[in-house]
């Protein structure tokens, strides 16, 4: 794609978005300054934005679409020998050319669904990989038995691993397109810096529409423009730390003249604290490199959508591993919770739950269950006040599920939801105090603690770390706790934490709960 050539009229004349109502936007003065409606949208909004949590993985379905190809092609390699009444070498080789198959697919990137590949190349590819597939099973078949038959077979089997591979590749091709168009599947970005790279990356983006961008930000408040190709302006740098547009964007592109190297620093130090992925476009760079970054951060095919394989691979498994045990703590703990809503409901007033609205991954905001541990009158929903030793507020009953930590059992129903996990960060309310300070700004490194979803313990419980952070020197201390967590996660470290929780809850009668 050239960026240097005049985008086509078409390109500049896009369909009006759609106004969906409920959508958080920032209201200040930036905004304001767009009276038209469409304008303070933009191009690229989609019908509802999702939360980066809840969309779909671009590397999951891949690998998902994959299974699926090898099921197809294991299916065959059984069905063809038997309807021919072939004996069962046949089958062998029915199975080593599927999985010549497999390999040809995946040399040929057909797994990629790229937003610029149409229907026509995944059939080619079909076509292709089925012809090799079959040709290699020929030619064992030739070299192992020269004199027997494999005709029958593979006249069965090749027309019928092709057509059961085609059918499944346009299907996975047009439900990808579908979830692009749908925001499910195509990355949110932000723009930082309002520069001429800038304007080209959303002018290759109307083009392509690889990636939804929903807004720039600017610190020039006298050159600052209305809009950079109908994308609105929402605000400065500072006015993004806190923009409630976060948790819906997959990415951060810094923008800046590519002399300015002190401005690239202070931005990329200013904006490391957010939980979002930052990736530098500089201004300036000939025309050959600024292609090729604009092409990297647009241009990723399914297969690459959402980060590196090994990080996808372990959240699968994380996910898996959080339904899996979720599920059979929700069966034990059943009489047990069932017994905590009897004894608050007769101790105090009021219902037995409690919600809160906290951060979750990506800064998201969640709504966490726990059983009411306070009387009605005197609950925190924003924690302005921790807790405290000998706190009035708390109920006779409240006492005992907050030392035993019986009233965080509901969270495990926000596990299953997946709005969080089992090991991860403890969520902290919304707005919560140390002090007279909000906690977030305690720690610039605080934000990091949510670039995983939270959890219901974590590496920061079983260390001690546990109940309220009342003072900035606790709050470091949490903060560094999760950070060590997030860098060292596997499915091996989960299980321990989990495994230490309980002793570590029994085994420690005096931190305020």
């Amino acid at each position: 794609m050239s960026l240097t050539a005049d985008t086509p009229k078409k390109v500049r004349d896009v369909a009006e978005p759609v106004v969906v109502e409920g959508i958080p936007e920032r209201q200040d003065q930036f905004l304001d300054d767009l009276r038209n409606p469409q304008e303070r949208r933009g191009p690229f909004r989609p019908g509802a934005l999702i939360s980066s949590r809840a969309r779909l993985r671009g590397w999951t379905l891949a690998r998902m679409f994959q299974l699926a190809d090898g099921a197809g092609l294991m299916t065959a390699a059984f069905v063809a020998p038997a309807m021919v009444g072939a004996p069962s070498p046949d089958t062998l080789l029915a199975a080593f050319g599927g999985a010549a198959v497999m390999g040809a697919l995946s040399l040929m990137r057909a797994y990629d669904f790229s937003p610029r590949e149409g229907l026509v190349r995944q059939a080619a590819a079909v076509t292709g990989a089925v012809i090799i597939g079959a040709g290699a099973a020929a030619l064992i078949h030739a070299w192992m038995a020269p004199r027997a038959l494999f005709t029958s077979t593979l006249a069965v089997w090749a027309p019928t691993a092709w057509a059961a591979l085609l059918a499944m590749h346009v299907t996975a091709a047009l439900s990808v397109r579908r979830w692009r168009a749908e925001g499910r599947l195509t990355p949110n970005i932000v723009v930082v810096g309002a520069t001429g790279a800038a304007d080209r990356l959303v002018r290759a983006m109307l083009a392509s529409r690889e990636a939804n961008v929903l807004g720039v930000f600017d610190d020039r408040a006298a050159r600052r423009p209305r809009a950079v190709r109908g994308v609105p302006m929402l605000g400065d740098t500072q006015a993004l730390l806190t923009h409630k547009i976060l948790p819906y964007v997959d990415r951060i592109i810094i923008s800046v003249p590519s002399s300015a190297r002190d401005r690239v620093a202070q931005l990329i130090e200013q904006l490391r604290v957010l939980p979002n992925e930052l990736t530098l476009l500089l201004d300036g760079e000939d025309e050959h490199h600024e292609a090729a970054a604009i092409e990297r951060i647009a241009g990723a095919p399914l297969a690459r959508l959402s980060g590196p394989p090994a990080a996808e691979g372990k959240a699968v498994l994380k996910r898996l591993q959080d339904i899996a045990v979720g599920s059979m703590a929700l069966v034990l703990a059943a009489p047990i919770m069932l017994a905590v809503v009897i004894a608050i409901r007769l101790d105090s007033p009021g219902p037995a739950l409690f919600r809160q609205r906290r951060h979750g991954f990506n800064n998201e905001e969640i709504v966490v269950y726990k059983f009411r541990s306070m009387r009605l009158d005197a609950a925190d929903a924003k924690a302005t006040r921790q807790i405290s030793a000998g706190d009035d507020r708390v109920t006779r009953v409240g006492r005992f599920i907050r030392r035993t930590s019986l009233d965080e059992l509901p969270q495990i129903f926000n596990v299953l939801s997946g709005e969080m996990s089992l090991v991860g960060p403890r969520p902290h309310a919304i707005g919560m105090m140390t002090g007279e300070v909000e906690s977030s700004r305690l720690v610039a490194e605080y934000a990091h603690r949510h670039r995983m979803k939270p959890g219901m313990t974590g590496w920061a419980a079983i260390h001690g770390s546990r109940g309220p952070v009342d003072t900035p020197e606790l709050v470091k201390r949490r903060v560094a706790l999760d950070v060590e967590y997030i860098d060292r996660q596997s499915f091996w470290l989960d299980l321990y934490v989990m495994l230490m929780t309980l002793p570590c809850l029994l085994g420690d009668a005096d931190t305020v709960r």
